[in-house]
């Protein structure tokens, strides 16, 4: 009972003090108000990159105008995002010289453009670790679609993260 008691009490401690410090969990990226509606753009606008980035920026309630840069208001802000490269690098060897493991890096870059500013241009790096196995090639092109499929999260996050930022 009076273990309890005492668990009791100093969980409600950690929560005071938790609470008294000013944590709070980290909610949605909030974007400056300039970036709320924002024409976004592509090298490849059918690419699953694009195409998770207007997603996720619908999700921060951000006013997504698709179109090529030709046709967009000059008032609007303008996102244009390049064109993302994967490459690999091989980190080990089996004995019988097939490959064991890779190094995939996830290549993203982008540019902001606002009216009146400097455009605003960034490109980052993502890196993961596979690994390889002839004799399951099948589940490891499946796994292998999946880890891109993470890193693409990761790096349209990523941008939202830096547009919050400015």
């Amino acid at each position: 009972m009076l273990g309890n008691l005492r668990n009791g009490l100093a969980m409600l401690l950690v929560c005071f003090f938790v609470t008294g410090c000013g944590f709070h969990l980290k909610q949605a990226s909030y974007l400056p108000e300039d970036l709320r509606a924002l024409q976004l753009t592509g090298d490849d606008q059918k690419s699953a990159l694009f195409e998770q980035l207007k997603y996720e920026l619908q999700r921060s309630q951000v006013k997504v105008n698709e179109g090529d840069s030709i046709n967009h208001s000059s008032a609007a802000p303008e996102l244009h995002l390049y064109k993302d490269s994967l490459s690999r690098q091989t980190l080990s060897l089996f004995s019988n010289g097939q490959v064991a493991q890779y190094e995939l890096a996830y290549v993203v870059s982008y540019r902001l453009t606002r009216p009146n500013q400097a455009p605003y241009e960034q490109s980052f790096e993502l890196y993961r670790n596979y690994q390889d196995d002839p004799n399951n090639s099948l589940a490891k092109s499946k796994e292998l679609e999946i880890i891109l499929s993470e890193m693409r999260k990761l790096a349209t996050k990523r941008i939202i993260r830096e547009l919050s930022q400015l």
